[in-house]
């Protein structure tokens, strides 16, 4: 029995140091296919970003490169010859198109989303009846496309500018300048800028509303004191929103405005040359009209997804 325990034991160890092994091999091959998960969405992710920056690489150097070597033959190779006169010409050429598009842009983002917010306040915390069947009207103007509304809107710019003519005496108020843009602007993002601060707003407690009705306030103090100062992310939204819309119209601005209130997707889009298409003048302005809504992101972008899922998740 001792003799047969005894030889037996280096067969039991040496059985149990086999078994060991494979009873870590679970976990090591879970690790080992964590590990190449992590390294399959790594290379996914790589190669998005690569494909993703490739055109801005090429808009990058095409627009350092003179003239002689702005050709789609060579769109892949560094320049040459480094020069800044692309960039030069190009704002030369946009600078008017840029300040038409601030004053457009940004007085534009702020009304729309001062309207957006009251309207949103308005339909989820004072109800009135009709409001729901009022807030579905106003939805529809979400659906209208820009062209179905085009040759009404001109006429309307048109019968503004003859009203203000008639009135104050100055022509051209209106139609064939940035303030008939804006208005129709404004108009059309009324709808998108409502339903983002209504449903935000639906995730504020009703208690708040309660508790300063019984504390004596009215619907604009309670609006003032209690709903606007919890409102930055759903402004951060709706600000990139419309900032970004009224930063890149085109159709509206080249119907609606002239020569002299053109912003600077118009003048962008009018940077051709008569023989030669000169490449890289034009890779210059369009990385010139796309840095404001780059820096608006960059400056607002932390509060954009905050204010979108804070808005997501009641309403």
């Amino acid at each position: 029995m001792k003799g047969g325990t005894t030889a037996d034991a280096p067969a039991r160890e040496r059985d149990g140091g086999a078994r060991a092994p494979r009873e870590r091999d679970p976990v090591a091959r879970a690790r080992r296919r964590s590990g190449l998960a992590r390294g399959v969405r790594l290379a996914l992710l790589v190669a998005f970003l690569v494909v993703f920056l490739i055109p801005i690489y090429v808009l990058l150097v095409t627009s350092f490169k003179p003239l002689t070597e702005a050709d789609p033959s060579r769109a892949w190779a560094p320049p040459e010859v480094w020069t800044l006169e692309p960039w030069r010409v190009a704002w030369d050429r946009l600078a008017p198109g840029v300040v038409n598009s601030v004053l457009l842009a940004v007085p534009g983002a702020l009304i729309s989303a001062a309207l957006g917010s009251m309207n949103g306040y308005v339909l989820s915390k004072w109800r009135f009846p009709g409001a729901d069947v009022l807030f579905t009207l106003l939805l529809f103007g979400m659906f209208i496309p820009y062209q179905g509304v085009m040759i009404p809107l001109v006429q309307l710019l048109v019968r503004l500018n003859e009203v203000t003519a008639s009135l104050t005496g100055a022509h051209g108020v209106f139609y064939g300048a940035i303030p008939g843009l804006l208005l129709a602007h404004v108009v059309y993002g009324i709808p998108i800028c409502t339903l983002i601060f209504r449903n935000y707003y639906v995730t504020i407690p009703d208690e708040l509303i309660e508790a300063s009705r019984v504390d004596g306030a009215g619907m604009l103090r309670t609006y003032w004191s209690v709903v606007l100062p919890v409102s930055g992310p759903a402004f951060a939204v709706v600000v990139i929103w419309q900032f970004t819309s009224l930063w890149n119209d085109f159709l509206f601005a080249v119907f609606l405005t002239g020569p002299q209130s053109w912003p600077i997707t118009v003048m962008l889009n009018n940077i051709a040359g008569a023989q030669t298409v000169p490449y890289s003048q034009q890779m210059a302005a369009a990385l010139l009209a796309s840095f404001p809504t780059m820096i608006v992101y960059v400056l607002l972008g932390r509060f954009f997804m905050r204010g979108l899922m804070a808005g997501a998740l009641k309403g």
